[in-house]
Order: C-alpha cells, then sequence, then structure tokens
C-alpha cells in the first residue's frame, strides 16, 4: 500500500500516526515491551491523547529477533501461522540498556533501540544489517477509496465492509499499520513465494495474496511474506492475511510493509550465508517433509482436456516403457471423474468400468504409481453436493446458504477446511480411492477463496484464512496419505501454498504457456520459491497452455527433469515424446537416465531440505553471494551446491549464454571439456544437450546406468566421481539409501602427492569404479567386489 505523494506528502485524505519517542521500556525475559507515542513528548500534558504504539522486540530463537507492532489491542484473530511446528526455538538471548537505549542481542544478531527519536538498529557483528529509523513504524487512516484498486481486483479490501458500523455500507477510512526498512546501497530484495516478474524484487509493489493468475502476471498461486536480501539477512512478516510490500518502489531506499489492521509482526533473521537464513526460517515456519525416493522419477499425465480411457493411459505407458522413458508416477488429471462433476471423487465409469482392477494392472506391468487430480471445490452438479450441504461441510455466506458460483464448475461450493466434520469428510473419500489403489493427488487450486459476506465454521477471519487454506487443505490431503502409507511416504502435487506450506510437499509452478518467455517465468518463479523456503518446485514441461514446437519441448524436457520433480503435463495436447518427434524421446531417455544415477546426490539434498530447510534447485548467489556477477542471475541456477544448469532458452542454432562463477568447471556430460570461471559462456547448444556444470572440489556418487527408476538401492554399483580436488583435500559425502533418512554409508575422497584416493570411510557400500577428472583429462578405475578403497595414479 502506497500512502504518501512523492516522499515529503500523504496522499489527500491519509492520516499518519508516527511512532516517534518511546516513553517506556519493560523487560520480559526475551526483549522488551515499549510504549511509542505518535507525538513528542515534552511534558505530562503530553500524554493525555493520541495514539500510542505498543512494540515488543525479541528473541524467539537464535539469530531471530521480533518486532511486533499493536495499536488497538483485543483477541487475536484466528488463524496464525504455525511457529516452530517441527523443530523447538533455540533460546539465545542477550538483553542490555542504558537510560535512553535498549539492546537484544541473539545468535550474532543485535537490536539497538534509541528512545528519541525512536529507531530500531539490526547489526551483525560486521555491518549494519538494516534499520528501522526515524517515523518507519506508523498507523495510516486511509479514505476507503484508496484501497480499490480496480473494479475486478480481488485484494482483500474490494467489497467486504463487514468492520463497518452500517452493514453494506463502505466505511470512511481503512486503518493500516506499517513499518519500513532501509536499503543499503547494492541491497537487492528475494523471494516473496513463487513470483513470476523480475526476480530481483527491487521497484516492485509485491501484494502476499493468493490467486489463480497464470505465470505471465504480477498475480501468484503461492504467495509467502518473507523475503531474502544479499546482505545476511531475511524478514518474514508474521501475518496469514494481505501484506503489501514496497520494495524500493514508494521509498526507493527502504521496504515497507503493511496490512489493513491493528497490528503487525515481522523477523529480522541473520545468517552468515543464505543457506544458514533460510535454515533459521524454517525452523521458524516449517521444515519440507521428506519425500519418498519413486517421487523424483518421471511423472507423466494424461494432460487437461486431453481425451483419455484404459486405452489411451496404456498405450502411453507402453510407448514410454519401449523408449526407454520409464513413466514413475502416472497421472489421471481432471477428466478420470465425469464432466461437470468436479469433485465427486468418483472414476467415471464410461471410461473406466473397473477402476480397482485397472490401476492394479497398470501398476504391476508397468510399475508406476498412481495420481489424481482434485481439487477442493464441489460442483452442485457433482452426486455429493447435497451431502456436503446437508453435512454442513461448506463456507457459507452470511445468511447461512452455501457460497457459490459458475466459474470452473456450475453452482460449485468450497470445503470449509476449518470445520473439522468436513476435513473428515473429505478424508473418508480419498480414503475410498487409496482403497482403489491411488497412491497420491495433485491438490490443484485452493487460492479463490471467498473473503466477502462469508463465515467459515470456527468463526475465523475470512481475509486471514484466503492464503492460510491453501496450507490447511494440503496439509490434509498430506497427512491423509502419511497415515494410510506412513511417514516419509507421503506425497501431493500442489498448486498453492503460503508460509509453511513448504512442510507439504511439492509445488507446481501453475498454468504457463508454451513459450521460450513462459519457460524462463517458470524458472524465475521456481527461484524465488525456493528462495522462500521451500525445498522442492517442479513444473508442466512444455508449458501447460498451447502445443509447443519441438524445439520448446526439448529444450524444455532437459530443464524439466534437472529439475528436483518432474512431470509431464500439457492442456489441451499431450506431452508424450513421439508426439513431438521421435528423436524427443531419444534426448527424454538420455536425460532421464542422468537423473535416475544422480539419485544418491539428489536424495541427500532431500534430506537437507528435510532437516535444514535448504533447497535442491537454488539461485546462484545462495552459493556464490561474495560474486555480485551471481545476484541478478535469474536464467541459470545450482542443483544443489555441485551442479550447475543452465537452461536454453532460444532456438537451435542460436547462441545461449550463462555465467560460470570462480574456479574450474568441468562438463557433466562432456567432462573432456572444462571452463575456468569466473567468466561468461557463449555457445550454440545442440538440441539434445543441456549445459550442466560440475562445481571443482566436487565428489558425485551416482548409481548405474540403464536402472531405469529413482527408487533402487543407492548403497550399491556406486561410481564416484571426483573433480579437480586441491593437493591434500579432503571430501567426505554420505550416501543415503533411500529410504528415509537413514545414511548407508560414507565416501571419502582426497588428493595426495599425485595420487587420488577414494574409500568407504563408514558404512556398508559397494564401490563399482571411480573416475577422477582433471583438465579435461579422464583417469578411470574398476573396483573389486567388495573393495573398500581404490586409489589412482595420476602421472
Amino acid at each position: 500500500m502506497r500512502f504518501n505523494d512523492g516522499f515529503w506528502l500523504l496522499k489527500s485524505g491519509v492520516k499518519a500516526y508516527y511512532g516517534l519517542q518511546v516513553v517506556q521500556g519493560l523487560e520480559d525475559g526475551s526483549g522488551y515491551n515499549l510504549q511509542v507515542s505518535t507525538k513528542p513528548i515534552r511534558h505530562r500534558g503530553d500524554t493525555l491523547a493520541g495514539p500510542v504504539l505498543s512494540v515488543r522486540v525479541h528473541s524467539p530463537t537464535e539469530g531471530v529477533i521480533g518486532v511486533r507492532i499493536e495499536h488497538f489491542k483485543h483477541v487475536p484473530p484466528t488463524p496464525d501461522i504455525a511457529l516452530f511446528p517441527d523443530d523447538p526455538p533455540v533460546p539465545s538471548v542477550s538483553l542490555a540498556k542504558t537510560e535512553t537505549t535498549w539492546s537484544v542481542t541473539s545468535g550474532g544478531l543485535k537490536a539497538q533501540i534509541t528512545q528519541n527519536p525512536y529507531t530500531i538498529t539490526f547489526k551483525s557483528p560486521t555491518s549494519t544489517l538494516t534499520s528501522a529509523g526515524y517515523k518507519h513504524q506508523a498507523i495510516f487512516d486511509v479514505p476507503y477509496k484508496w484501497t480499490l484498486r480496480s473494479a475486478s481486483n480481488s485484494s482483500c479490501l474490494t467489497t467486504d465492509f463487514s468492520s463497518n458500523p452500517q452493514p453494506g455500507v463502505p466505511p470512511e477510512t481503512v486503518r493500516y499499520i506499517h513499518s519500513e526498512l532501509n536499503l543499503s546501497p547494492g541491497e537487492l530484495i528475494y523471494g516473496l513465494g513463487e513470483q513470476f516478474g523480475p526476480f530481483v524484487k527491487n521497484g516492485q509493489s509485491v501484494s502476499i495474496w493468493n490467486q489463480d493468475g497464470g505465470t505471465s502476471s504480477e498475480q501468484a498461486y503461492k504467495c509467502v511474506p518473507f523475503y531474502l536480501t544479499n546482505r545476511n539477512y531475511g524478514v518474514f512478516v508474521n501475518h496469514p492475511g494481505e501484506v503489501e510490500f514496497e520494495i524500493a518502489s514508494e521509498k526507493v531506499s527502504r521496504v515497507g510493509a503493511s496490512v489493513a489492521g491493528e497490528s503487525i509482526e515481522y523477523f529480522i533473521i541473520y545468517g552468515p550465508t543464505p543457506l544458514e537464513i533460510l535454515e533459521r526460517y524454517t525452523r521458524l515456519t516449517g521444515r519440507p517433509a521428506l519425500l519418498p525416493s519413486w517421487t523424483f522419477g518421471l511423472w507423466l499425465s494424461t494432460s487437461f482436456l486431453t481425451s483419455y480411457d484404459e486405452k489411451t493411459v496404456s498405450g502411453f505407458l507402453e510407448g514410454m516403457q519401449t523408449r526407454n522413458c520409464p513413466v514413475r508416477v502416472f497421472h489421471l488429471d481432471c477428466f478420470w471423474m465425469k464432466q461437470y462433476e468436479w469433485c465427486s471423487f468418483t472414476f467415471d465409469p464410461d471410461n473406466f468400468p473397473d477402476p480397482k482392477a485397472y490401476l492394479s494392472e497398470i501398476k504391476q506391468k508397468y510399475g508406476v504409481k498412481i495420481c489424481v487430480w482434485i481439487n477442493p471445490y464441489i460442483s452442485q452438479l457433482s452426486p455429493i453436493f447435497q451431502e456436503a450441504v446437508q453435512g454442513g461441510y461448506l463456507i457459507k455466506r452470511k445468511d447461512g446458504t452455501p457460497w457459490q458460483w459458475d466459474l470452473w464448475q456450475p453452482g460449485l461450493g468450497v470445503v470449509d477446511v476449518t470445520n473439522p466434520e468436513a476435513r473428515k469428510w473429505y478424508e473418508a473419500k480419498l480414503d475410498a480411492l487409496v482403497d482403489l489403489g491411488v497412491d497420491t493427488f495433485k491438490t490443484d487450486f485452493g487460492e479463490r477463496i471467498p473473503h466477502a459476506d462469508v463465515v467459515f465454521y470456527d468463526g475465523s477471519d475470512p481475509k486471514r484464512v484466503h492464503n492460510t487454506y491453501s496450507v490447511i487443505y494440503n496439509e490434509m490431503v498430506f497427512r491423509l496419505l502419511e497415515r494410510r502409507f506412513g511417514k516419509g511416504e507421503a506425497v501431493v502435487f500442489a498448486r498453492s501454498a503460503t508460509a509453511g506450506g513448504q512442510r507439504f510437499p511439492v509445488h507446481w509452478g501453475g498454468d504457463c504457456e508454451s513459450t521460450f518467455e513462459a519457460m524462463a517465468e517458470t524458472l524465475r518463479g521456481g527461484l524465488s520459491l525456493t528462495s522462500s523456503g521451500f525445498a522442492f518446485a517442479s513444473h508442466d514441461i512444455g508449458g501447460f497452455e498451447g502445443h509447443p514446437p519441438p524445439e520448446i519441448y526439448h529444450r524444455w524436457v532437459a530443464y524439466g527433469l534437472f529439475s528436483s520433480h518432474s512431470r509431464l503435463h500439457g492442456s489441451m495436447s499431450y506431452r508424450v515424446p513421439w508426439q513431438y518427434g521421435e528423436a524427443a524421446a531419444t534426448y527424454m531417455a538420455k536425460f532421464l537416465d542422468a537423473k535416475h544415477r544422480l539419485m544418491p546426490y539428489i536424495y541427500h539434498l532431500a534430506l537437507q531440505g528435510n532437516t535444514k530447510g535448504h533447497p535442491i534447485q537454488r539461485a546462484m548467489f545462495i552459493d556464490f553471494l561474495e560474486d555480485r556477477t551471481t545476484h541478478h542471475l535469474d536464467r541459470q541456477y545450482m542443483f544443489g551446491p555441485n551442479l550447475l544448469v543452465a537452461p536454453v532458452f532460444v532456438p537451435e542454432g542460436e547462441e545461449s549464454e550463462y555465467y560460470l562463477p570462480a574456479g574450474r568447471w568441468t562438463s557433466f556430460f562432456h567432462p573432456s571439456r572444462t571452463q575456468v570461471g569466473p567468466a561468461w559462456v557463449r555457445e550454440v547448444v545442440a538440441i539434445d544437450e543441456l549445459p550442466v556444470w560440475v562445481r571443482q572440489g566436487s565428489v558425485l556418487c551416482l548409481g548405474p546406468s540403464g536402472v531405469g527408476r529413482p527408487d533402487y538401492d543407492f548403497a550399491n554399483g556406486l561410481e564416484v566421481q571426483v573433480y579437480e580436488l586441491d593437493e591434500g583435500q579432503v571430501v567426505e559425502v554420505e550416501v543415503p539409501t533411500g529410504q528415509g533418512s537413514a545414511i548407508a554409508g560414507t565416501v571419502a575422497a582426497t588428493l595426495k602427492d599425485g595420487e587420488v584416493l577414494v574409500r568407504v570411510a563408514s558404512g556398508e557400500l559397494g564401490l563399482a569404479s571411480i573416475s577422477y577428472f582433471v583438465g579435461g583429462q579422464i583417469k578411470q578405475k574398476e573396483a573389486t567386489k567388495g573393495q573398500k578403497e581404490v586409489s589412482l595414479k595420476l602421472s
């Protein structure tokens, strides 16, 4: 929300009350409770009127300092964002005060508060990170008309007049509470969920309000009120409803955050590296769940508006298998149910007369898991609609009738996930599908949740439910799958999320076009998401809308198979490779086999995501913060700490460009090729190629070629690839079993006196061979069965 007309003046009709002076500060054990006046206090008479801000500055866990600003205090509304849902806080705080200052210090982060003028400065051990300066915190009363952005806008203030004393009449003003933090010269902002616009958020206005807008607009499916900076800190605004950010936009050297209401809370999260910031942020809001290894294989969808039945499904799976592109998860999109009946949770008997027998047959024959599409909307033509109405399971209007509209399905209602009985009812429908052989669900939608003229079962504020609905919905389905299959065996394929939603993966990027531009949008959105606490990200290979030309399909397949999760899905056309020429299947088989071989590495990254919140595919600056060139890069990424991936966004024959940071890099697919960075690489990339580079000092443990699936015994048949070690350098890597969080063993590699030594440092691992890559030269040696130590002389 913008309150100013330029820098000095307020917009016409806006009234501001700025926090100016601390009049009292009381210690509460983990911080200070401050009373902050909104006018100068010269004598006792000045205390008789005017708003006073209640400000709490405290540390809930190591390296994190929170600031809560309140005006009118009352019973806190619901729902809230769950804090510390997985890992407990790590208390670490020291307090100090003088007559005119207060300080809170935790894990290398210090908040220094001054009395008059009232300011808060946040410091690391070596530098000032940011500050809330004079007049940076305020209450604003804004004319209602300024909150209306457009007639079609779905902002939470557009039509809801329920807080006004005169029902149905717009209020004269809307109360906002606002806080600003300084931006240093050169400071850049990232994250805020899956945003598809420019990767660096400086200069943008971003609303944390989930909407179903596709990938080509300012709207987003997964809005998260957390941003990461390139100055060793992140900021999490702990508010479940709409948060409006002005990022070097209204005021070019500040980030402003505002919410409609009487309170705002934010946390400054310090870390020497971006990964440590994400680790502390996900301790606060939740760790990504550990996923079963089969989820990292190839997912194939029937697509959306295409025609399919048992014969079509079998033909796809047979065709993929014969072309060495084995599918691990087969997804049935919307039309597994009858048209107009979404959701009925019942297989269309015309196309699937005996679904249980059929699912059992294809699972056994093709070795696939089964995913089906669902959403939380119930068409009034669904056979279960009246059941939902009679049970009171749908969101209701204030007059007690179900909230309905015709967008998407005729007269649809929305399941009220705040109602425990509604959740039980919904889960029972899914239980029945699991009984038929379904293994997982694509949890679509969850963004178009009404907020005006509605009531929720538990009395929650509709404007606070709008975003958090996505988390409750996905958790409900995820927990059902955990209950049925066990912890570590659940996965959903979700579109909507907000803070905390990372706990229930996987999330895909939503509806994109079949263009190079949309492919780049998808990557930007994914990198923004994984800069916001999400470990995993996926997308529709080839694009959702339209029929991609073969060259776009080829390029997207390569990028998609070097994503944490890989799904072929489209709208009105199929995404099986032979639809794009038989050569496409050859390319796909190459990249799919590479992903299967990399599974010991990828699954270990998944463990890091689960225990630390580290993302698998992530922006370059996260691993190369000291290299300023990486800070703007959004068309390439790191796939874990060791692999650099540069998707190609141009037709065959045109030059692609990407950047390699300092060090010697070795081509993963063509190891005789090396490049010393820092360097920009301009090259024409063949249509069946993808630039993937291995970082100097890496040790990769690969599974055998041709294994044909992502879930296999990671501990045996290992090819240990060692890249460009320094003399005396020792690198140890853990090899997971692929079953839960268990580690099969550790491999250690070292270079000493011209000899590379690879040994099993712990556990029971079966080495097949070792390979050493140096300066474009490759040295290889086979291991004998049971051998625990293999050495290579380089001369």
